[in-house]
């Protein structure tokens, strides 16, 4: 396995930003030569050239422009552990890793991010994924935490916390009507086309479940598991649409959208997940208020 040696990238890296070499040796209190030396061993410790030098002028190959991602990176990572271990003081921006599944609402997510949203000493990293890909994440520390409206698998070897942050009854929402008709539901789901979520939802399950208790088969337009998608499609559905009405808020305001009916007993419910950790990041317990 290949070693390799954090002083030649702290070098290169600061090379790669001053775009030379010479300013790079008067800010690490180097001569130029040395300077040279130690990037030479950090190229073929990589097997890569990481400059093109043109004259007087040096600049970054693509491997180069790689590995100043990655420097970066690791540098950063480190500011952020001494921060942390010194109990969370930070001389630059504080940064929050948050993960949500796909299918979650965005609006849902804005409204939980809002205290932190403006702020000048906090960095949002955002993630979406499934649940299944952002779990490891969390476990490896790589997310403070993750936003879900589904079940949460035990782990053995990972005792996941789980908030409920959020609750809400689910609604049929559909295009403004002429017709003074009241819907009547569930029966005018025998005509009516429905745009649902996708089959894996708990929301979806329930409905399910309480269609079959009715009796009623209902004339399913579309199914659909990412819930920015069924915004757009509940916008465009001569039918109905259910969600819960956070979903489409800006569509219920403006008008474009029209709650139906509520389902009576069927709730979405958010959830945020964290690992047991030593040394938490503060400004995810100040989000995870309990409903």
């Amino acid at each position: 396995m290949a070693v390799l040696n954090y002083h030649h990238l702290r070098y290169f890296r600061a090379i790669a930003h001053e775009r030379s070499l010479t300013r790079a040796a008067a800010r690490l209190h180097v001569s130029p030569s040395a300077l040279s030396v130690q990037l030479r061993q950090l190229e073929e410790r990589l097997g890569q050239p990481l400059f093109e030098r043109h004259n007087r002028r040096i600049d970054l190959t693509e491997a180069g422009r790689i590995a100043l991602e990655y420097a970066d990176a690791i540098f950063r990572t480190g500011e952020e552990l001494v921060s942390v271990l010194k109990g969370g003081a930070r001389a630059g921006r504080a940064v929050v890793r948050i993960g949500a599944v796909a299918t979650l609402s965005r609006n849902f997510q804005l409204g939980w991010l809002r205290p932190l949203l403006g702020r000048d000493d906090v960095e949002l990293v955002l993630h979406s994924g499934t649940l299944r890909e952002l779990l490891p994440m969390l476990a490896a520390h790589s997310l403070d935490v993750v936003l879900t409206n589904g079940t949460v698998p035990r782990d053995g070897a990972v005792p996941w916390r789980v908030h409920k942050v959020g609750e809400q009854e689910a609604a049929l929402v559909g295009r403004p009507s002429r017709s003074r008709r009241t819907f009547r539901f569930p029966e005018d789901l025998r005509t009516t086309p429905i745009v649902l979520p996708g089959a894996g939802s708990g929301l979806r399950e329930a409905f399910d479940t309480l269609m079959e208790q009715a009796g009623i088969r209902p004339l399913i337009a579309a199914e659909v598991d990412d819930m920015a998608m069924l915004r757009l499609i509940a916008r465009e559905s001569p039918g109905v649409a259910l969600v819960p009405p956070v979903v489409v808020r800006d569509e219920l305001e403006r008008g474009t959208l029209v709650e139906r009916a509520r389902v009576p007993g069927l709730r979405e419910t958010f959830y945020a997940v964290t690992a047991t950790r030593r040394f938490a990041n503060p400004l995810i317990k100040a989000l995870l208020q309990p409903v």
